[in-house]
Order: C-alpha cells, then structure tokens, then sequence
C-alpha cells in the first residue's frame, strides 16, 4: 500500500472565486494544491503561480467534473503530479439559466443544476473514499471531504428552484458520507455559504449591499469573501473542529439566523 506523507488537497472549481480562496488558504497551510477548472484559463494559470508562491506543490487538473467518467482520470492525475490525496473540496458549482419563475423552470436548466451541483458531488466523494479507504493511513496527517453546498440548501429561492434543489441534494451528500467514513478516521463537512462576493453574485451585489446597510440583510454587515469560507476549511482540514461529524457550517453572516 501507499503510504501518505504530505497533505495533498483536490479543489474543484479552484481558478477563480470561493475555490480559488480556499486552494490559498490551504497552501498557506501547508498543504500540496491540484487545482481544477473546465478549460486552462489565464485566471487557472495565475492562481497556480500565487500557490506556487506560498512554496508548496501546484497541479492544474483541467477537466469538467459533470463527465463522471472523467472522474477517475483526474484523480490520477492529481496522484501523478502530487502524491497521494488526502484531502477533497467539491466546490465547483452552476447556477441557473436564468431566474425566473418556478413555473417556467426547464428540465435543461433543472438537469445542468443537478448534474454538477449535486451528482458529481456525490460521485466524487465515492472515488475519492474508494481511494483513501485502499491504502494505509497515518495518524500524523488529517483525511478530510468538505463540500461547498449554499445557503440555498436551506433557504428556499423560487426564481431559482432548480439550484435550491440541487444544493440540497449536496448537502445531504455530506450527512451520508459522514456517516460511511466517519468510522475511518475521514472528516466529513458541509459548508454552506450565504452572500459571498464573486463572478456569480456580481450582478446583485449593489442590491444585496443596500439591504445588509439598510435592512440589516445579515448580521455581519457586509458581504462575505472568498478568504472568509477559505479560512473555514482550513480550520475543517486541519482538524481544527474535533469531535464532529457531517456537520453543516452556515458561512453566511448570520443571514439565516431566526429573529423578530
């Protein structure tokens, strides 16, 4: 069997955004990068040089992680070029097609949520457990599976049903490999985010900031970043949320939070 010695960490999604943020954060813990995105991009190709900087190990692992087929390949890779993993963060996500009316939601739109927002999830976290649970482990290093879910695994959201389906199928991805791997020694974890400042909440920032400024939207009166939920899986990873299992961690400001 193999024998891992480095902590090595998978990102999805990592060239830009919340995967970006997190694939730092780890780097500036220590830990060896493969990062993913659908195509080589000039944003996959910065970032891999700002992990190269934090002096640690950088893969760039091109591939859309909706072919399931492809799943296994990019595994390998990872391996090839970094060593054996222990770490996964399935952060790669879609929105919509468009907002609108849960009435007029389409099968194309509900299919393209589910496919990379709920079954590559799962199916990832199945070739990545198959993967850990085949070879030898060692006490001295964290074996860790967090997946970015939403806010809106929760929170329901008409204009875009479709995502809050989808998200919710993530998040009880979670639950159910925490329960598989939790005997094995591999932390499991949920992290769900609220209104985090990226490419994909641009076009209702101005109207999401009025509301944190003036309705008090959220507790934490401004919009979250992508270090924030960076942070958080460090913290997750490196064992720094002990005698847990599965857990949901709400990286939302407090926007969920009930009140009157």
């Amino acid at each position: 069997m193999t024998k891992v010695t480095r902590q090595v960490a998978f990102i999805t999604g990592s060239s830009r955004g919340i995967g970006r943020g997190i694939a730092l954060a780890l780097a500036e813990a220590g830990f060896d990068i493969a990062l993913n995105a659908r195509n080589e991009t000039a944003e996959l190709a910065a970032t891999a040089r700002e992990i190269t900087d934090c002096g640690v190990k950088v893969a760039c692992v091109t591939g859309d992680v909706g072919q399931i087929d492809a799943h296994e390949a990019m595994l390998d890779q990872v391996e090839r070029d970094l060593g054996p993993l222990t770490t996964l963060v399935n952060n790669a996500g879609v929105s919509v097609f468009s907002r609108g009316d849960l009435l007029e939601v389409t099968e194309a739109s509900y299919d393209h949520c589910q496919n990379v927002n709920a079954k590559a999830v799962f199916f990832l976290c199945q070739a990545f457990a198959r993967r850990l649970l085949s070879r030898e482990r060692t006490s001295d290093l964290e074996y860790s599976l967090v997946n970015i879910s939403s806010s809106n695994a929760v929170a329901a959201s008409i204009v875009r049903g479709e995502y809050c389906v989808s998200k919710t199928a993530a998040s009880m991805t979670s639950k159910l490999f925490a329960a598989r791997l939790a005997e094995d020694g591999i932390g499991v974890f949920d992290v769900q985010p609220g209104l985090i400042e990226t490419d994909m909440s641009r076009l209702g920032k101005n109207s999401y900031q009025k509301r944190i400024d003036e309705d008090g939207l959220t507790l934490i009166r401004r919009l979250g970043q992508p270090e924030d939920i960076g942070r958080i899986v460090r913290t997750l990873v490196t064992g720094g949320l002990p005698y847990t299992a599965g857990q949901a961690i709400s990286a939302d400001g407090g926007l969920l939070l009930p009140r009157f």
